[in-house]
């Protein structure tokens, strides 16, 4: 029997596992909550829980290579206020957001921790320094961990554009690349330069590090959040850089994380070395046109429609019928398209991964 870190190899490189790994995506808060009173053992408190209840092989209890991407320090994560049943909450990228005190939901933003040029020189300098001292752990005891677990490991590459719209928000990024395209180059370049630095300093050669994981979230939709030619200029170039040099370190699987409508993004991603596209929101993109457009080029995570849950046995017998010649042909490692939401019964997630096995 093989290792999930031989089967996620496996898949990744076009090769035939004893069955594909057993993933998936995870849940809201929320859910879990509901879950509690649907069967879920209540010791089940957070994803890792559920998922090494429900014996996954997801992202939750897949082990990374213990370098600190992005701000270092992080901003100190603190409820400011409470008032009216709101919470105003500082977060860890510095933005002051104000919640909803009852209920998980999406934030509203008040303020953010990058609105001039001087902030971001003061953000640059104090917390995206990559010989910080402290940004990395003991990387090699991690690996060696992994590896004696049957774990892949992945090393958290951050973004380039996610990046710099959780720290100045959308619209001010928005402005910002219609007014001042040279601030947001510099931007992007101290980034390149501190993932360039962070890999040769920190990871392992040899293929040690299974996986390069990327998060964008920079479509929508009906598309891209930003212009596809200042995509190609800004990104697409230093994208090839890094993924190059994480290739030299033997590692040739870039997974994107990138919700919404991605089509006119992914020939610049594939062009930058990111070939695994993910999580494949099933309402907006077509894992079946991914395939029939990008062939072997593109590899697939993701893409289990998350609306056939909701809708119950029958939906979900329907959606795995048709996404099962595809985890056939290979390159494809099917979960839900996002965090399962409430709206999903305890029971019919327990249905869909009985039968989602048939089919790995």
């Amino acid at each position: 029997m093989m290792t999930v870190r031989e089967r996620w190899n496996r898949v990744f490189r076009w090769e035939k596992p004893d069955r594909v790994p057993d993933m998936e995506f995870g849940y809201w808060d929320k859910t879990i909550a509901v879950w509690h009173e649907q069967g879920l053992p209540r010791e089940c408190r957070t994803n890792r829980d559920v998922e090494r209840h429900l014996g996954l092989e997801g992202l939750e209890i897949i082990p990374e290579v213990p370098v600190h991407r992005g701000l270092f320090p992080a901003f100190a994560e603190e409820t400011l206020e409470v008032r009216d049943g709101r919470r105003i909450v500082r977060t860890k990228e510095g933005a002051l957001t104000e919640m909803l005190d009852y209920d998980s939901s999406m934030p509203h933003f008040l303020k953010f921790a990058v609105e001039t040029r001087a902030d971001w020189e003061r953000l640059r300098d104090e917390r995206l320094d990559p010989g910080a001292p402290g940004r990395a752990g003991d990387v090699a005891a991690a690996v060696e961990a992994a590896h004696a677990a049957g774990m892949p490991i992945l090393f958290h590459c951050g973004s380039l554009y996610g990046w710099l719209r959780d720290w100045m928000g959308l619209e001010n990024l928005s402005i910002a690349l219609m007014t001042d395209l040279d601030w947001v180059e510099e931007m992007m370049e101290h980034i390149t330069l501190m993932d360039l630095a962070l890999i040769e300093r920190h990871i392992p050669g040899g293929g040690a590090v299974d996986v390069a994981w990327w998060w964008e979230d920079m479509c929508y939709n009906h598309g891209p959040l930003m212009s596809p030619r200042l995509f190609e200029e800004l990104m697409v170039p230093r994208y090839k850089r890094i993924t190059d040099a994480l290739e030299a370190k033997g590692i040739f699987a870039n997974v994107l994380d990138c919700d919404g409508r991605i089509y006119e993004l992914v020939p610049g991603w594939l062009r930058g070395g990111i070939n695994v596209m993910f999580p494949i929101e099933a309402l907006h993109t077509d894992p079946w046109k991914l395939r029939r457009d990008y062939g072997n080029d593109v590899l697939l995570l993701g893409g289990v429609d998350k609306m056939a849950l909701i809708a119950g046995r029958e939906a979900i017998d329907r959606e795995l019928a048709k996404l099962r010649p595809l985890v056939a042909r290979g390159g494809y490692l099917p979960c839900v398209d996002h965090r399962v939401p409430p709206d999903v019964t305890y029971a019919n997630y327990l249905y869909y991964l009985e039968k989602k096995k048939a089919i790995l």
